[in-house]
């Protein structure tokens, strides 16, 4: 019914995307339920921003944009490169050994269907009483 996405970003998760990605995996195409389950059960690291970022595109969808929750489901799960932290550690002869620390960016777009609107109290005591006439 609803073509459009709601999406969460999350950036500089402090895992490198190639594990994060890895976790990311499973949980593709699915429902958001399923995922969050699934997720909940997965003995990884990157798991648990995974689960804060699926929670946060449900949030939004749910409570910005009147998606039913029922019907979520995750259409795209993507995992970048994030910025790079150039560190060094000692080595001998007093040399230093540079090294990067990788992050990690998330985007999760989940889509589902709109809750029916409800009408205002006024708008339905106007209809009854058309109705009587």
């Amino acid at each position: 019914m609803a073509s459009t996405t709601v999406r969460a970003y999350i950036k500089n998760v402090d895992q490198s995307p190639r594990k994060v990605s890895l976790v990311a995996s499973l949980v593709r195409n699915r429902t958001v339920a399923d995922a969050l389950v699934i997720l909940s059960h997965t003995p990884k690291r990157a798991a648990r921003p995974l689960i804060k970022a699926i929670e946060s595109a449900q949030a939004n969808a749910v409570n910005t944009h009147g998606y039913d929750a029922k019907t979520l489901t995750i259409e795209i799960l993507s995992v970048t490169t994030g910025t790079r932290l150039k560190r060094a550690t000692p080595a001998s002869r007093g040399r230093a050994l540079p090294f990067e620390k990788k992050t990690s960016n998330i985007l999760v777009e989940v889509s589902g269907e709109l809750k029916p609107k409800k009408q205002p109290v006024a708008a339905k005591a106007t209809e009854v009483k058309e109705e009587k006439k």
